[in-house]
């Protein structure tokens, strides 16, 4: 065979790399790629990434004040355990 026939009979098939996104031209016959696109990544505008900046900010402002409240909460339950335990204490001593 003749390599411009072959050209002539190879399909080419477009593909995108479900990974990455890009673009993958591949010849049928050949089994090879042809052409390789990377896919374009989004510029946003500034405004965009401060907005993007502030929400990033306010969830590590939430998640510290949710593990504030919750060291409190250990704090007071431990706390009440104490007492608990000060009280049984003082009655075994009244008991001897």
């Amino acid at each position: 065979m003749n390599k411009k026939n072959d050209k002539k009979d190879s399909i080419v098939f477009k593909a995108e790399c479900p990974c990455c996104g890009s673009l993958l031209w591949i010849d049928s016959t050949n089994k090879e790629v042809i052409r390789f696109d990377r896919k374009k990544k989004k510029k946003g505008s500034l405004d965009e990434l401060l907005l993007k900046e502030r929400k990033r900010k306010a969830g590590f402002e939430a998640r510290f004040e949710s593990t504030a409240e919750l060291a409190r909460e250990r704090q007071k339950e431990a706390q009440k355990k104490y007492k608990e335990a000060l009280k049984r204490l003082k009655k075994l001593d009244g008991k001897d």
